[in-house]
């Protein structure tokens, strides 16, 4: 069943629940795949990969707007932000620990033949391909560079 499909359904269960934060999350997500459908101009259906990273950028951006409220000492703003955060997630694959994700990136650097600082684009663009959904682009930096040093 396609990430379109089950939002839909998801959404169907809020609407009865009377869920409201739920609401919101998946009406955001309903939304941002909508416009992705429309400003390529194509009438196709978006891939599984496509929806992922729709999904992704609003975990993002939700998690960053998190950040940013319990920095300013908003907790009553940052608290739904992370309410959507986890409906959201319910929607994205397992996660990986950082050492599985270490693994890869180590594998990766050996595959390609990485040097150094040099190759670090080389090494994360093949990693974030690998691991899309399953760990985010900070820590794959983070890795990547610990590990060309």
């Amino acid at each position: 069943m396609s990430l379109q499909k089950q939002v839909m359904d998801k959404m169907k269960e809020a609407m009865k629940a009377k869920d409201t934060v739920a609401l919101q999350a998946l009406r955001a997500v309903k939304s941002a795949f909508l416009l992705a459908k429309t400003e390529t101009g194509v009438k196709e259906e978006l891939t599984a990969e496509q929806e992922l990273k729709i999904i992704q950028k609003q975990v993002k951006q939700r998690k960053d707007s998190a950040a940013i409220f319990a920095k300013q000492g908003r907790e009553d703003l940052a608290e739904p932000e992370l309410a959507e955060v986890a409906i959201l997630e319910q929607f994205m694959p397992e996660a990986l620990s950082e050492d599985k994700i270490e693994e890869v990136v180590i594998a990766t650097i050996n595959k390609v033949g990485a040097a150094g600082m040099k190759d670090m684009g080389k090494v994360m663009g093949i990693v974030s391909k690998e691991l899309a959904g399953q760990a985010d682009g900070k820590t794959i930096s983070t890795l990547v560079k610990k590990n060309l040093a």
